[in-house]
């Protein structure tokens, strides 16, 4: 099976004033099916840029993003959230869990935009849910639930569409270490249990270590291996 992801020449530039900041310098990147990939790198070494770059969010970007063989620079607007909505999925530092949405329904959502049933997105959300221990929060909503339950919940939503690939942008930065440790277990139990392949932003070396592969992320360009 070809690669999930497949970056090449990786280039984005930002312009303050009279300044020119090369916040990515011709970044390769590979993710093969069912990997789960690290991106390490020091505070502005451009991983959130690289993560949006992937996950189709932002123009501006040179370069080739080619996601399960396609080539997003020559796709329109409709064919980059077509692709997108169908094969990725994301979790961020921060749940971003709509409030008046319990776990079950925040679950739900992304699979209703994509024309699923609503019993059928009901019982994926509740098996998703379940998997990572929240059976018995199925109706709370995020003001009910812990900092670790609302990102799980948000793990849960990220899968529930069966993305190729999941990004994930420091996804244990706003947890305790112990909650941390208990997230990204889940999140790597999940992920592969789900047959998707994953590129995780963090700081954290300590949780980088447990996947399969640490990509480094230095001044714009990622280092050998």
């Amino acid at each position: 099976m070809n690669d999930v992801l497949n970056v090449t020449g990786l280039r984005r530039s930002f312009t303050q004033g009279d300044v020119t900041i090369d916040v990515l310098r011709g970044v390769d990147l590979t993710i093969a099916p069912g990997e789960i990939v690290a991106l390490v790198g020091p505070s502005g070494s451009g991983k959130s840029t690289l993560l949006q770059a992937v996950g189709l969010l932002e123009g501006g970007f040179e370069g080739s993003i080619r996601i399960l063989d396609e080539e997003a620079a020559q796709l329109d607007n409709d064919g980059r959230t077509r692709l997108r909505r169908d094969s990725l999925g994301f979790v961020y530092q921060f749940h971003h869990l709509l409030p008046d949405f319990n776990a079950t329904e925040n679950v739900m959502l992304p699979q209703l935009v994509r024309d699923v049933n609503e019993t059928a997105a009901r019982a994926r959300a509740v098996s998703l849910l379940s998997s990572l221990g929240l059976g018995h929060r199925l109706e709370h909503r995020p003001s009910q639930l812990s900092g670790g339950e609302q990102q799980r919940v948000a793990v849960a939503r990220a899968l529930a569409n069966r993305p190729a690939l999941v990004l994930a942008d420091e996804p244990t930065g706003n947890l305790d270490e112990r909650t941390s440790d208990i997230v990204i277990d889940e999140f790597i139990r999940l992920v592969r249990g789900e047959g998707s392949s994953a590129l995780v932003a963090t700081h954290n070396e300590r949780l980088a270590a447990r996947m399969d592969r640490v990509a480094r992320l230095h001044d714009g360009v990622l280092e050998p291996a």
